[in-house]
């Protein structure tokens, strides 16, 4: 096992995993295949490049430790083109996702969003909201290719998310970027971490993603990595009512609803039609159900790096000298993760594996064992009564 990449929320592998609305995308671009026709087991639905570490705030929750400078050994621009080129090998319309850090931190964003472009990616990004993001920096990002932008807003009022962020002004400057966004054409969405500290904001945040005309919100339930390790998270509980409020909202509002670290929202959804035969095979905007760290997720380091996820610090080789859909394919690590029948405790019992499989971040991070049950799951499979995972947890 590697040291943890050092990535932060809006580097999560599942933040862009969207193959929904294009609308803003040049008229040369690659259509996004059929969700239905991906597997996952030969290409991910995302595959996210942390491109740097480097970032101006200081969040509550990054698991980067994150500072200004950048790392002396980031891949450079021409490591960055041929791993772009290894990502075209996966098949059309793969679907990349620059993150960071702040992805504006490198000079050769632009350069390197228009050659995957011209590879035909489809090339998304998840700036930080910081003043580097400004209208003329979202419409050059446009020029160059990118099919969406994803910000994080994690309090309603700038006060709580500035809090929350480290750094006066972030609010500001992300609804300032929001609406630049929109006016340029690009799809915007919205990342959102829940945590007990967030986690009375939901229904304001939810209000404002949609005054932002956001096409997603990603909401994320924490994962205690990095600077993370210090933040109380939701009880499972609490988690589960959240989660079926989530559904609720799904159903009326004017953008789709997604969890990250998170996927027993699915089994959430599911229990609501009272059967786990009626599970839909995407979420309603073009999402595959059914992904996770390892499978149709993929995430590679700053350093180059191949993990399941960012949120999941065991490596399966770096592909500096190549090998990146060999290991995704291949590796006994990304294999095992895509066993469900695999999967240990009440997780391995559970009738709704196939169609969740739990956050194999979250146990990993609990127990160091990533097929372990995830602790954030409340429920319970009928006949079940083998050990229960240990968890910690407030905001109840």
């Amino acid at each position: 096992m590697s040291r943890p990449p050092h990535v932060d929320t809006d580097a999560d592998a599942e933040a862009n995993a969207d193959a929904g609305s294009d609308a803003g995308a040049p008229p040369t671009a690659t259509a996004p295949p059929d969700p239905s026709s991906i597997d996952t087991s030969r290409r991910p639905f995302v595959l996210i490049w942390e491109v740097t570490q480097a970032c101006d705030l200081a969040c509550d929750h990054c698991r980067a430790d994150a500072t200004p400078a950048r790392h002396p050994d980031e891949l450079t621009t021409a490591e960055g083109k041929r791993l772009l080129d290894q990502a075209r090998e996966f098949g059309p319309g793969q679907l990349v996702v620059l993150s960071g850090g702040d992805p504006l931190a490198r000079s050769d964003l632009a350069e390197l969003v228009k050659y995957g472009t011209d590879l035909g990616l489809r090339m998304t990004l998840t700036p930080s909201g910081t003043s580097s993001l400004t209208p003329e920096t979202v419409a050059d990002l446009v020029d160059a290719g990118v099919r969406r932008m994803a910000l994080s807003l994690d309090g309603a009022t700038a006060a709580s998310h500035d809090a929350f962020r480290g750094e006066d002004g972030s609010f500001d400057q992300t609804v300032a970027a929001a609406r630049a966004a929109r006016e340029a054409g690009l799809p915007l969405q919205i990342n959102t971490t829940v945590c007990a500290q967030t986690v009375d904001e939901l229904p304001a945040l939810c209000d404002l993603v949609a005054d932002l005309g956001a096409v997603l919100w990603s909401v994320f339930f924490l994962v205690p990595v990095g600077r993370g390790r210090v933040l109380d998270p939701i009880s499972p509980e609490r988690a589960e009512r959240v989660m079926e409020w989530l559904t609720e909202v799904s159903e009326d509002a004017p953008f789709g609803v997604k969890t990250t670290e998170a996927p027993h929202y699915r089994r959430v959804a599911i229990q609501r039609r009272r059967d786990a035969s009626d599970a839909p095979p995407t979420d309603g905007i073009g999402r595959r159900l059914g992904i996770t760290a390892g499978d149709g997720f993929a995430f590679v380091s700053h350093t180059g790096d191949l993990f399941p996820s960012g949120f999941l610090p065991a490596t399966a080789g770096n592909v500096r000298d190549g090998g990146l859909v060999e290991r995704y394919r291949e590796s006994d690590l990304f294999r095992s993760l895509r066993d469900r029948d695999a999967l240990g405790g009440k997780c391995g019992a559970c009738e709704f594996r196939h169609v969740c499989g739990g956050s194999r971040s979250r146990a990993y991070a609990h127990t160091g064992d990533p097929l372990a049950s995830d602790p954030l799951c409340a429920y319970v499979p009928d006949g079940y009564d083998g050990p229960m995972p240990a968890t910690r947890s407030a905001g109840d």
